[in-house]
């Protein structure tokens, strides 16, 4: 199970930041960026092979199911 931001969002955010670097900002300048979006991933078939139990109200609720 994993928690955390998205990685298309931080890719964009890296983009953004290089894009504003290559043209003069000096890094030091630069706002801090927080995430806006975050994911829930559940590795199904882990959690079965570790024989726990993931509730189904917890599955219907992630972004993402690893079966």
């Amino acid at each position: 199970m994993s928690y955390g931001s998205s990685i298309t969002e931080r890719e964009r955010q890296v983009g953004t930041y290089a894009g504003r670097i290559l043209k003069g900002a000096k890094p030091a300048d630069l706002p801090f960026l927080q995430a806006s979006k975050f994911e829930l991933v559940l590795n199904h078939q882990t959690a079965r092979t570790l024989g726990l139990e993931i509730p189904p109200t917890l599955l219907a609720r992630a972004d993402e199911v690893i079966e």
